[in-house]
């Protein structure tokens, strides 16, 4: 088994150190991760800038992009080989509801999907790294579940995965969820730079606000970890009878304005 690893903290991160540690025991493990911290930068792409490959002094390759940067270069030239599968994380933190469209760890694993790879991004539900190695042995639980369930095949999937900060054996059953739902962010933090200029600084996530029974928000909050499979088609596939009604209207023919 191949296993492509990246993140969004960064390559020198604990939570990246700690899933290569785990994962390397039952996979070949290939680790390109960013420079630098990239939370909150989606699936975003360089596309004005060239971008360089190092090595680090721990051993991974680092990217001076994006999440998906790393994914998108490992797959499309830097590799020699096609993973089995693209792993992102152990993010700093729960990526649950809304936090999946700005997560650059769900943006490097939706990368990998992009090419047809099954990709997993994993997360701790609270920041500072508390019980990593656990969240650690779990995510390589479910990797050899995958594995031994032969689930590595041809055919790609993206799971969103969330695990409470506990110790291993305090971790609940695994629980399949949906995505929850945020309120809206906490205003801007304003502030007065040294040359008299007004800076905003983007406010904290809103707290839960969908967190009912069958939700990430309300599995990790009992002990679980939660496991959400995710999608690219952001089509409103019920709303398209009502859409095309009014579509009609736009395309009818617009009778001759009176001179």
């Amino acid at each position: 088994m191949k296993i492509l690893i990246s993140n969004d903290d960064g390559y020198q991160a604990p939570g990246l150190l700690a899933l290569f540690n785990a994962l390397k025991e039952v996979a070949d493990v290939e680790v390109i991760a960013p420079e630098h911290n990239n939370s909150a930068k989606s699936n975003a792409l360089t596309l004005n800038a060239p971008l360089y490959v190092h090595r680090g002094a721990n051993g991974f390759r680092y990217v001076n992009g994006t999440p998906a940067d790393c994914v998108h270069i490992a797959l499309s030239g830097l590799l020699d080989y096609r993973p089995d599968l693209v792993v992102s994380g152990i993010n700093n933190g729960a990526n649950m509801g809304d936090d999946t469209i700005y997560s650059g760890t769900v943006g490097a694993a939706m990368e990998g999907y992009l090419f047809g790879i099954p990709a997993i991004a994993f997360s701790q539900v609270h920041k500072d790294w508390l019980e990593i190695e656990s969240a650690a042995r779990k995510a390589r639980d479910l990797v050899m579940s995958m594995a031994q369930h032969q689930m590595l095949g041809a055919t790609p999937w993206l799971l969103n995965v969330n695990i409470p900060n506990l110790p291993y054996d305090q971790i609940g059953p695994t629980k399949l969820c949906r995505l929850g739902k945020r309120h809206a962010a906490e205003p801007v933090i304003q502030q007065t730079s040294p040359r008299g200029e007004t800076m905003y600084w983007i406010g904290a996530a809103g707290p839960a606000k969908d967190d009912a029974e069958g939700t990430d928000f309300h599995a990790t909050t009992l002990g679980h970890m939660s496991i959400t499979p995710l999608k690219i088609d952001l089509t409103d596939h019920l709303s398209l009878d009502a859409w095309s009604q009014t579509a009609a209207i736009f395309a009818a023919p617009r009778a001759a304005s009176p001179a």
